[in-house]
């Protein structure tokens, strides 16, 4: 299960362990449970501090517990880790054995005296590039507060909970037996929902903040690489977003990025983030923003309004709000998100193998996502409103290749139904002869395009009828030293590469804009410099 050159890797890293640690797995006589063997009998070794026994009692078979120095830290897999989780095993093996987290001093003291008890459980599959942040994000929560307990559960071993809980989405988060949250949470946004007095501290810590010479809205590409050429110039830098990554977050594989061969957005997200730290600039993750309130003349102070009641100030400020799946407003797409709507083939598809699914829409992503869903479910119903595919030729023709894959053009979705529990067909009619027909189905992959994250923006800057922030050349907005790049904006082609592009030449116009106006004596300084 381990080949040679992986279990070097791992040998590697438990070289970092400070503390004995123990395995406990609870086996059966499944087959998955001698894949389970197999991978504990492989890790055992790598480590002097590390231990594995095979007399536990849990009732879910196979799964297995990590505890650091005699003491149960909560952490569980109902899991065979790998593939995307096997990073978050490795992460648990660390932490437990005393390695020091990755995290801000302040957050690990507040997660150390959050009181009540947690029971959390996340359903997840290991083909999900999501999973991992929220696992991983549970598991060192549990390491560090002991009334607080986390087991992963992968969906495909454990069908009947996830038939009974009616489990169509992944990750998909119980606290305490009750439903707690779906998809991607970073630890911040997990802390807002339990400590009931986190956001109103935050909000106080963020209204104390000093004025940024730069305050970039926005944590996906274009937002790190203006953060990052900001903070270059030796300025006063900070980003502001709800999730750092952005859309590549949810994009499993990137080979179009020049120079980077292929990787996949969650390794990319954490790379732009890791960048942006290493110039110090101003992190404030987890956050949204509400409204923008313009500087009362060219050079004055803008200021960035959050939900959280925070006011951030800024001399220059740069929107990357980026865009997110649009929907299709059709009856049923909101009564059963998650229930058999999803918008990620890659996270959700396994949790339809051997069903009936259906794709929705005809360009690139719809395409790819039918052609990937083809290799895991019985079969694939593509729906696309125009009168032909408008994906590249090289992917139409793999898709007609398939036997499992029906096409259907010019056709428009009209309601996505359900027995009032989970979807159980897709309804559309031919736009030419206005005949409807229904198919059975267990799921619906919504794949129609973007849509920008402007709406806040209304009546503040400039838009175009699509919702997008109109731009000039420079990146500059309709309002002076407000400046804007990426998906959210008027640039034509939204691609990664385009959106880190327009993002260095958001920043670099506002560094422009401050030299130019007084309102920043950083910048000047700098310029003499």
């Amino acid at each position: 299960m381990l080949d040679d050159n992986l279990k070097a890797q791992l040998a590697a890293y438990l070289q970092r362990l400070q503390q004995p640690v123990e395995i406990v797995a609870s086996l059966d006589e499944r087959e998955a449970s001698r894949e389970l063997r197999e991978l504990l009998d492989a890790i055992a070794p790598l480590s002097p501090l590390l231990t594995v026994r095979y007399d536990g009692t849990d009732g879910r078979k196979p799964s297995f517990s990590i505890s650091g120095a005699g003491a149960d830290m909560g952490i569980r897999f109902a899991a065979i880790p790998m593939g995307h989780e096997f990073s978050s095993l490795v992460l648990a093996l660390l932490q437990a054995g005393g390695h020091p987290p990755k995290l801000e001093a302040e957050v690990i003291e507040q997660i150390k005296t959050i009181e009540g008890e947690f029971v959390f459980e996340t359903y997840m599959s290991l083909t999900c590039h999501n999973c991992p942040d929220v696992v991983q994000a549970f598991n060192l929560m549990a390491v560090l507060n002991p009334r607080i307990r986390h087991v992963a559960i992968d969906g495909g071993l454990f069908k009947d909970e996830v038939e009974a809980r009616q489990i169509m989405a992944v990750p998909s988060v119980y606290l305490n037996g009750q439903p707690f949250a779906s998809g991607r949470m970073e630890i911040s946004e997990i802390l807002a929902k339990i400590d009931t007095g986190a956001a109103a501290r935050y909000a106080a810590k963020l209204a104390r903040k000093d004025v940024f010479d730069v305050l970039i809205v926005g944590g996906g590409p274009a937002g790190a690489a203006a953060a990052v050429y900001a903070a270059r110039k030796g300025i006063k830098t900070g980003i502001v977003a709800e999730r750092l990554g952005g859309q590549t977050l949810d994009t499993l594989g990137i080979e179009n990025f020049i120079s980077v061969l292929e990787t996949e957005g969650p390794k990319f997200a954490a790379a732009l983030e890791a960048h942006a730290r290493a110039y110090d600039v101003d992190i404030m993750g987890g956050q949204r923003v509400e409204a923008l309130v313009p500087a009362a003349f060219p050079g004055g102070i803008t200021t960035v309004r959050l939900v959280n009641g925070a006011e951030l100030r800024a001399r220059t400020v740069v929107l990357s709000t980026g865009a997110r799946w649009r929907k299709i407003n059709v009856p049923g797409e909101t009564e059963y998100a998650n229930k058999g709507v999803a918008y990620c083939p890659h996270c959700d598809g396994p949790l339809f193998k051997g069903k009936k699914v259906a794709v929705i829409g005809g360009g690139n992503s719809g395409v790819e996502a039918a052609i990937d869903l083809a290799g895991v479910v019985a079969h694939v119903t593509l729906v696309e409103f125009a009168d032909q595919l408008k994906a590249d030729a090289v992917l139409v023709r793999k898709l007609a290749s398939l036997p499992n894959v029906t096409i259907h053009t010019n056709a428009q979705t009209t309601e996505i139904a359900g027995d009032g529990q989970k979807v159980n067909a897709l309804v559309f009619k031919d736009r030419k002869t206005g005949v409807e027909q229904r198919v059975d189905l267990a799921g619906v992959f919504v794949q129609i395009g973007l849509v920008p994250n402007t709406e806040w923006l209304k009546g503040a800057v400039t838009l175009s009828k699509y919702g997008e922030i109109e731009v000039d050349a420079r990146g500059a907005t309709n309002l002076p030293g407000v400046f804007a790049a990426g998906d959210a904006t008027t640039t034509p082609f939204k691609q990664i590469i385009i959106a880190a592009g327009e993002g260095a030449k958001a920043a670099l116009s506002a560094f422009d804009f401050l030299i130019r106006h007084s309102g920043s004596e950083a910048a000047a300084e700098k310029l003499a410099a």
